[in-house]
């Protein structure tokens, strides 16, 4: 392998550029040990190589092994700092990347981000050339206090990093604003009719572009997928028990995943849903921010990296994700509390060099038999609520987002809401597991009402 300097070299560059690895030398294409003649000789020409052809030095060490009585090297490949990490030959420049088991050429909006990570910015930081004054917030300054009860006051945005100390907006503020600022701020839905994707115009049952605002990307992803979902219901003796096709709160954390931390540096690009019977595909611009691919990872022992911080830290503040990275697993674990669960519908993520992938799965739709059997639903349902539904219970979990008096006694089954508010919103109230969105104003008619979440 020592021979073929041109591969190993570029694939120092790809592991500098994204989460390492190691090469081994005396080692033949069968992956058989053939040995090294002179391991101190070779070893030697391999640091040199590095420092000739790749630009900045790149951080590695070599260690000699012995297999089969024969002598080799390992040389592992640090992630790098400095990226990105170019790979030199016959004048020219080039940075690589991982794309399965092979090096390729890095595409220029992958160059761009490598460029950003390694100066320590994100393109969400960035300045740009539009003021502040001339956009309006209204969307975000609404929806701030719908979910936090407070004011988004005009000092919040120099120091949520949405302008700079001149008043003009980051590529975050140009996110937020109510006019299309920025292009690749997009999302293309398709509800496809059957399992697989076909024509737009044959084969689509509803199909819708948005751009703009990433909240209101976010508010309208949602209510596509909802209004192409389907809420089946079984009725037991005090209530009825909900069972929808997918978990709201799954799809919520799948989209802010998808637009918190996708690649906006990718020209053209937009996030993707595309609802099939048995599932939901949402797909993102841009891979694994660190490198590698999901597939790599545990995602409950993942950490997290996050490609625009300041959208991200953002969304955070307006509870619609957790700081400490744990979307992915409470995709799962709502998914899980679905009536009619099983780890055949478990969600599953992928991602490549170019994009990431969460795909949820209807688990209303079963393959060899797409009509529900009635008495086996209601024996699962059974069998998950009997001992933990209750009022309250359905409540809290209705509210994770919030909701008007109205809706919440109409999803437990009450039109007299008075009595309602007295025996179920009152107590709930009262224990602080419940808030109003509105606080200060009881009455208000856009008053609404949230769970309380505590750690």
């Amino acid at each position: 392998m020592l021979s073929k300097r041109e591969s190993w070299l570029k694939s120092v560059s790809a592991f500098s550029n994204g989460i390492g690895g190691t090469l081994f030398f005396g080692i033949s294409d069968d992956r058989k040990p053939i040995g090294l003649s002179d391991v101190q000789k070779d070893a030697e020409a391999i640091s040199r190589l590095i420092k000739e052809r790749i630009t900045p030095l790149p951080q590695f060490i070599l260690k000699p092994l012995q297999e089969d009585g024969k002598n080799l090297l390992a040389l592992e490949v640090s992630p790098g700092r400095s990226t990105p990490y170019y790979y030199k030959a016959d004048g020219v420049m080039e940075a690589y990347i991982r794309i399965g088991n092979e090096s390729v050429i890095a595409p220029d909006y992958i160059v761009n981000e490598l460029i950003l990570k390694g100066t320590n910015q994100s393109f969400d930081t960035l300045i740009t050339d539009s003021p502040k004054k001339d956009y309006s917030f209204t969307l975000l300054e609404a929806t701030y206090l719908e979910r936090t009860g407070l004011y988004f006051e005009p000092s919040d945005y120099g120091s949520f990093g949405l302008i700079d100390k001149n008043g003009f907006l980051t590529n975050a503020g140009k996110l937020m604003t109510d006019q299309h600022t920025v292009y690749n701020s997009r999302m293309f839905c398709t509800r496809w009719n059957g399992l697989e994707k076909g024509s737009i115009f044959d084969d689509a049952l509803d199909d819708k572009e948005y751009e703009g605002n990433l909240i209101y990307l976010l508010k309208s992803g949602s209510e596509f997928i909802r209004n192409n979902s389907k809420v089946r219901f079984v009725k037991e003796a005090q209530y009825r028990v909900d069972k929808p096709d997918y978990a709201e709160r799954a799809v919520t954390e799948a989209l802010v995943n998808a637009l918190i931390h996708r690649d906006y540096i990718v020209l053209g690009s937009e996030v993707h849903i595309d609802m099939f019977d048995d599932r939901v595909e949402i797909t993102s611009p841009g891979g694994m921010f660190g490198g590698g691919s999901i597939q790599e990872y545990d995602i409950y022992s993942i950490r997290s990296m996050r490609r625009n911080p300041v959208i991200a830290d953002l969304f955070h503040r307006m509870k619609y994700m957790e700081r400490r990275g744990s979307g992915l697993r409470k995709i799962v674990s709502e998914t899980k509390k679905l009536p009619g669960y099983t780890e055949a519908y478990k969600p599953k993520f992928s991602s490549t060099a170019t994009d990431f992938r969460v795909i949820l799965k209807n688990v209303n739709y079963h393959h060899s038999r797409p009509i529900m059997d009635t008495t086996q639903v209601r024996t699962q349902v059974r069998t998950q609520v009997r001992t933990q539904v209750t009022i309250s219970d359905k409540i809290l979990t209705f509210c994770s987002t919030p909701h008007s008096k109205a809706e919440i006694a109409e999803h437990c089954g009450y039109k007299n809401t008075k009595n309602f508010t007295n025996k179920y919103l009152r107590p709930l109230l009262d224990s602080n597991t419940l808030k109003m969105t509105i606080p200060d104003k009881p009455k208000s008619r856009n008053q609404k009402y949230i769970t309380i979440h505590t750690k």
